[in-house]
């Protein structure tokens, strides 16, 4: 006799199917859509997963490919592990994600807070297109900015220090100046752009729900802790996941437009070593086994980012 209980998943399953089948052809311009993007990410993102295969391997050449060079299985990975780089690469990583996401990630929650009690709707807007201006302008623009305001001739920086009494600096050859100028300008050209996100999640809050603690005498202390931020708290919890995701991703191209010899010792992270190990010495193996034990770590945290949001509060991104 069938299995009463294999008989109803299996036309669970057939239902499903015919379920699926119907949708795509219903919808079938819609998921045309998706064809260039699905392709864009397996040419672009997946595909390329197939050089990590140089991770286990020496003697790299081009002539060769990916697969002529000599399997050493995990030696790329312990003589990184075991070099004097490992840990000076390791801490300015660290240190420059989590002061970055600590300073950077409430900085447009903030603003949009901030903006969300603004009533002079001409102010408002003027503060918006203000704050959002900075993401348009290139970080090779913004580094030269920074490189322009902090010269000791007529800096903006050393002049705002002169007018306190203090003696003007090289801020771009002080490796204690490197990591306020970084993520400082990091919060300066992003903040306004990620807030759009949040005044998002605010306006979808129930205007009704303010009216009610109004008429129990809550004042805007009170909405704000007891409406508007559990209203905008799975947002948080998401983008906030999402960022631990990229924690070991430092800024490459602003890191290493802003570096100089003298910042080594807090500037350089694992992705401007990658750089010089993969393109201008030529250890492409080498490299992409650090990239690969980066890439590693950032997964890890992301999985476990959503573990522990997934089992305090219910919010997760599966």
């Amino acid at each position: 006799m069938n299995n009463p209980l294999a008989v109803k998943q299996t036309v669970q399953t057939k239902s499903k199917f015919h379920f699926l089948k119907r949708e795509i052809i219903r919808n079938k311009y819609v998921y045309l859509m998706l064809v260039p993007v699905l392709l864009f990410y397996l040419i672009f993102c997946y595909g390329p997963m197939y050089g990590i295969l140089l991770s286990f391997q020496s003697g790299y050449s081009p002539a060769k490919g990916i697969m002529g060079g000599n399997w050493i299985g995990f030696e790329n990975f312990t003589m990184f592990f075991e070099s004097y780089n490992f840990w000076r690469l390791m801490g300015n990583t660290l240190i420059l994600s989590v002061l970055s996401l600590v300073i950077g990630f409430p900085a447009p929650i903030i603003l949009a807070l901030l903006l969300n009690e603004v009533r002079n709707r001409y102010f408002k807007s003027a503060v918006q297109t203000v704050s959002y201006l900075p993401h348009f302008i290139s970080v090779v623009v913004v580094v030269g900015m920074l490189k322009t305001f902090s010269s000791l001739d007529g800096g903006l920086f050393n002049i705002i220090r002169g007018f306190f009494g203090f003696e003007p600096i090289m801020f771009f050859t002080d490796k204690d100046m490197f990591r306020p100028l970084y993520i400082l300008s990091n919060v300066w050209q992003g903040a306004g752009w990620a807030s759009i996100l949040f005044l998002a999640a605010l306006a979808g809050i129930n205007s009704q729900l303010y009216e009610a603690a109004k008429m129990d005498g809550a004042n805007r202390w009170r909405q704000l802790l007891h409406i508007t931020l559990p209203g905008i708290m799975p947002t948080i919890v998401v983008l906030l996941i999402l960022r631990m995701g990229s924690i070991m991703n430092a800024d490459f191209q602003k890191i290493l437009l802003m570096q100089t010899a003298a910042t080594y010792e807090t500037s350089d992270v694992i992705s401007t070593f990658v750089y010089r190990q993969g393109m201008l010495l030529g250890d492409q193996a080498y490299s992409t086994a650090i990239g690969l034990f980066n890439s590693i770590i950032n997964f890890a945290l992301l999985l476990g980012a959503n573990y522990i949001s997934r089992k305090a509060n219910e919010t997760s991104l599966w």
